[in-house]
């Protein structure tokens, strides 16, 4: 039995799925490109998904839920490696770090959220929802962490703490984009880079006027 065979049936439409949607957008992947993807015929296809709809609530679902490990588990391990609240920021940024040069050395580095949000149009409310609730869960985690920081190592310069948490997203889909327009090498890895720089500048100890200010009062 070959290694794919023993992947169950659904994960296997599933995983095919996904590898069009970020090649293609959802659009323009059809059901029938899926099953000649896995050799599959029709009526399996349709044993495991009702509608091309209910796939795309399922693909978005199970990216979901692989992005929330990769968020707790990371911040788990950064509140493990230091008691100290401000080295685990830095720490998970790190981690963000590492991920992104796993993803930096694919082919073509994709996103399932920012595929979907290209075609949101698309997408029933429901769906919508799923992607709001995981970035949310961004700006809530590491919102939560830069609070803290701030507390006993306030910023150079007045900040949304919620914004700046939101900025990891930004990052990460942004170079997403760059990347596969300009073909870049190491593009995700090294703008999360400037992201943990500017945090190491704006929460340092040293001196007060590392920026100027960004206040319009």
């Amino acid at each position: 039995m070959s290694p794919e065979t023993k992947i169950p049936t659904r994960d296997r439409l599933l995983n095919a799925a996904e590898e069009l949607v970020n090649a293609k957008g959802f659009a323009a992947t059809s059901i029938d490109q899926i099953l000649a993807r896995v050799g599959m015929s029709k009526g399996t296809f349709f044993y495991h998904f009702k509608t091309k709809d209910e796939l795309a609530r399922a693909l978005i679902d199970r990216f979901a839920a692989s992005d929330e490990q990769v968020l707790v588990s990371s911040m788990e391990r950064a509140e493990k490696l230091s008691d100290d609240p401000r080295q685990q920021l830095f720490i998970f940024v790190g981690l963000m770090i590492e991920i992104a040069e796993q993803l930096d050395n694919q082919a073509q580095p994709n996103c399932l959220f920012a595929t979907y949000c290209w075609e949101n149009g698309l997408f029933d409310p429901e769906t919508q929802s799923v992607i709001e609730n995981a970035l949310l869960n961004w700006r809530r985690m590491l919102g939560h962490k830069l609070r803290t920081v701030a507390q006993a190592h306030p910023p150079k310069v007045d900040v949304d703490l919620d914004s700046l948490a939101d900025m990891i997203t930004v990052v990460f889909e942004g170079a997403f984009v760059l990347a596969r327009t300009v073909d870049g090498k190491d593009t995700i890895a090294e703008q999360t880079r400037h992201y943990r720089n500017y945090l190491q500048l704006l929460f340092s100890d040293e001196g007060n006027h590392t920026f100027p200010s960004t206040s319009t009062d």
